[in-house]
C-alpha cells in the first residue's frame, strides 16, 4: 500500500509490568509531532461507521486505545501526488499505532471489535464551535471509492 502524501505512522511504545501497561501516544519531542489542539476521545460501537469528514487547518493524530477499528483514508486533493488514494489502517489492542492524518484528506473508521472502539485524537487546532473545522460526507457517498463492508479473506 502506498501511503497517502503527508499521512505518518508511528509504532506505540507500550511498557508493561506487573500493575498493568502504560502506552505513550504523542510526545512533544517526536519529529511528528507539530503542535497541540486539544485532545478527546470518541467511541463507536461494534459495527458502527464514523465517516466521512475533514478539515482545511486541522491536522488530527488518531490513536485506538481499547477495541480495534479500521481507520480509512482517502486523499482527494488536488495537488497531492497521491490523489485518488486509499488507506486502511487496522489498529487498537492489537495494532499500537498512530496515524497522522493531514489537512483536506478524507478519514471516517469502523469498529470491527466485538466491543467499544474508543479513539484518542491529538488534533493540532481546538474545537472552535463558532466555526467548525469539519466538512462531512455520508459514509455511502459514492465521491469516495470505498465499501465499508467486511472483506473476507
Amino acid at each position: 500500500m502506498d501511503i497517502i502524501e503527508g499521512v505518518r505512522i508511528k509504532q506505540l511504545k507500550v511498557i508493561p509490568d506487573e500493575r498493568g501497561r502504560l502506552m505513550e501516544t504523542l510526545r512533544d519531542d517526536d519529529d511528528l509531532f507539530i503542535k497541540f489542539g486539544q485532545a478527546y476521545l470518541t467511541t463507536a460501537y461494534p459495527g458502527v461507521v464514523k465517516a466521512w469528514h475533514y478539515h482545511k487547518k486541522q491536522i488530527d493524530n488518531f490513536v485506538c486505545v481499547t477495541g480495534m477499528i479500521k481507520l480509512v483514508l482517502y486523499d482527494n486533493r488536488e495537488n497531492s501526488s497521491t490523489k485518488g488514494a486509499v488507506n486502511e489502517f487496522f489498529m487498537g489492542s492489537h495494532n499500537a499505532i498512530l496515524v497522522r492524518i493531514p489537512e483536506e484528506v478524507f478519514h471516517g473508521f469502523k469498529c470491527i471489535s466485538d466491543t467499544e472502539a474508543i479513539v484518542l485524537n491529538i488534533p493540532t487546532e481546538h474545537y472552535n464551535y463558532d466555526n467548525p473545522d469539519e466538512f462531512r460526507l455520508s459514509p455511502d457517498d459514492k465521491s469516495i471509492p470505498y465499501d465499508w463492508s467486511r472483506k473476507d479473506g
